[in-house]
């Protein structure tokens, strides 16, 4: 996991999640809608390792965490091809998706990774705790039915994450672990998206 590691994600050459997370400032409050996450919606899809962050354009397989992909009908609106945004970290996705919403656009559904889903590893090398990422469709659940834990010691692609567990107790194991808060999905706001940063 060396190319995973904190320091070389602040080398010049990578960005900051300072100037990606920033633009949520300007977003309003509300919390991303219970329109995500419909049982009608698409399924997940699994996301290319190579494939660009959406929101922050960090090539999404080359970092530690958990990943996210928003589903729209008007995804060619977007992007001028069908397919769902992709993101490299859940912070990212909320970010993403909360601005498009202010502008119109409603996801018909929003995937996080599931931690409870997969057989995750954390990491600690020189005091940076990472946890790992997993990019293929099994591996992702409506964040409607996430316990996320926000803020814990560990780490993903932007540093502090929020960790979903489909396994309410799973995510209250995690949190005894590793520290956090758990927070429902329809609990999340912009707020506290930038209050991470």
């Amino acid at each position: 996991m060396n190319d995973h590691r904190s320091r070389e994600r602040a080398q010049d050459s990578h960005p900051t999640r300072r100037v990606f997370l920033g633009g949520a400032v300007a977003v309003s409050v509300g919390a991303l809608a219970g329109c995500m996450g419909d049982d009608d919606g698409p399924d997940a899809i699994s996301i290319p390792s190579e494939q660009a962050c959406d929101q922050c354009s960090m090539e999404i397989g080359r970092h530690p965490g958990p990943n996210g992909q928003a589903h729209y009908d008007d995804a060619e609106a977007l992007f001028d091809e069908d397919r769902p945004a992709m993101f490299c970290a859940s912070t990212c996705a909320y970010v993403w998706t909360f601005e498009r919403e202010d502008e119109g656009h409603d996801p018909t559904a929003f995937y996080l990774t599931d931690y409870s889903s997969v057989d995750y590893s954390v990491d600690e090398d020189a005091g940076i705790v990472e946890i790992s990422s997993h990019l293929e469709e099994e591996t992702f659940a409506s964040a409607t039915d996430l316990a996320l834990v926000v803020d814990s010691e560990v780490e993903g692609a932007m540093g502090p994450s929020m960790i979903g567990f489909s396994d309410a107790d799973d995510a209250e194991e995690f949190q005894a672990e590793w520290g956090g808060d758990v927070y429902d999905h329809d609990d999340v706001t912009p707020d506290l998206v930038m209050s991470m940063m």
